[in-house]
């Protein structure tokens, strides 16, 4: 994939916005513009997620600074690498803060989110459309944080109502050990076994090989295997059950990606359900992937993904509440606008903050066909 400039000129760009922040307002708020910052994996763990909903982001902040902004005011996104490294994400955070952002937006991974929500406790700076999905962010602890997606507790009851559906309900878990995973190994383990399902397995891939993995999730005899892993790992423990001969339904959560775990697997991946919490993305019946797809050949960029297509929703919906909000703009008054988006039509996807802080509660399963093709 290629991405809108080379990493080091992405760098020098942030390193050069950063260095004028001193003609701003120290809230990130001028007269022409407005400054959200980011911080996410542009290399190293979860790049293959995170940087996708980064230029799904600046592809719809792009589109919208070209018609001249919001009420005079264009959006600026500040995005600093990383490198899936949560102490790295706090000392990013402390240098935008510092410098001046307005809002937080986009950052991926949930040990991410935790190491730098400290930062904003307390303060009016809301943290806006994190790619994590531990369930705790969506509670009480977490007032300033407004997510697009649900989390992983509802992915995993979707996945648990499928499998009793085919009658599987002897469960096994292959999980990566990075934060994300193990966020989304506790809800699972929490949810799944809570609805019914016997969970007979448990095994790391990050420990040993994953031969040994696959091996130890087999002699328990399960009906069904969840993997938890990017799309990589993913399509490695794939790949090991079918060759040991495992028919049974295999399933991951929605950070194993369902468009790029497909287009590893190919036709090894048939009968692989994965979770989504967009739409496909490649549907046309839904402006907002229409709006998408032209912004792509309009840049030159490759096909859009799940992770492209949240990072353009999340960009899309928080403009959204910004046309919403009044022109004397505060930090108090672009929150009063979100949570007065009450079942707002974006392009055809449909969110909802008044009285939740979750936007969407859309949960999807897709399944690879025998011709490594996603399908609803």
């Amino acid at each position: 994939m290629r991405t809108f400039q080379t990493l080091g000129q992405s760098l020098l760009v942030a390193a050069l916005v950063l260095a004028s922040a001193a003609g701003r307002s120290q809230d990130g708020l001028g007269k022409t513009s407005i400054v959200l910052g980011q911080s996410l994996a542009l290399t190293g763990p979860g790049s293959s997620l995170a940087l996708p909903f980064h230029q799904g982001a600046k592809l719809f902040f792009d589109r919208v600074n070209a018609a001249g902004g919001v009420n005079g005011r264009k959006i600026e996104l500040v995005t600093l690498d990383d490198r899936g490294n949560p102490a790295t994400t706090a000392a990013n955070t402390k240098t935008l803060l510092n410098q001046g952002v307005f809002s937080l937006f986009g950052f991926y991974g949930s040990p991410a989110v935790t190491a730098a929500y400290p930062l904003i406790k307390d303060t009016e700076v809301l943290m806006f459309a994190p790619m994590a999905a531990a369930d705790e962010f969506r509670g009480q602890l977490y007032p300033n944080i407004y997510s697009l997606r649900p989390g992983y507790s509802e992915e995993a009851a979707a996945i648990t109502k499928h499998a009793e559906t085919l009658g599987a309900r002897k469960l096994a878990i292959l999980h990566a050990t990075d934060g994300e995973s193990l966020a989304a190994l506790d809800a699972a383990e929490r949810t799944m076994t809570g609805l019914g399902a016997n969970l007979v397995a448990k095994a790391a891939m990050g420990s040993g090989s994953l031969a040994n993995s696959v091996d130890k999730a087999l002699a328990a005899r399960p009906e069904s295997v969840l993997m938890i892993s990017d799309s990589s790992g993913a399509a490695s423990a794939v790949r090991d059950l079918r060759a040991k001969g495992f028919r049974g339904p295999i399933y991951g959560f929605s950070n194993t990606g369902e468009s790029l775990l497909a287009e590893q697997l190919g036709p090894t991946g048939a009968g692989v359900v994965v979770v989504r919490v967009v739409p496909k993305s490649d549907n046309p019946k839904f402006a907002v992937i229409r709006e998408l797809q032209a912004d792509l050949a309009e840049a030159k960029l490759g096909k859009p993904n799940v992770y492209m297509l949240e990072g353009y929703i999340a960009a899309r919906v928080y403009v959204e509440a910004l046309r919403r909000a009044p022109k004397d703009l505060t930090r108090a008054k672009l929150k009063k606008a979100i949570e007065g988006l009450d079942e707002v039509n974006v392009g055809g996807f449909r969110v909802h903050f008044t009285e939740d802080r979750v936007a969407s509660r859309l949960v999807q399963l897709s399944v690879i066909d025998s011709q490594g093709r996603v399908r609803e």
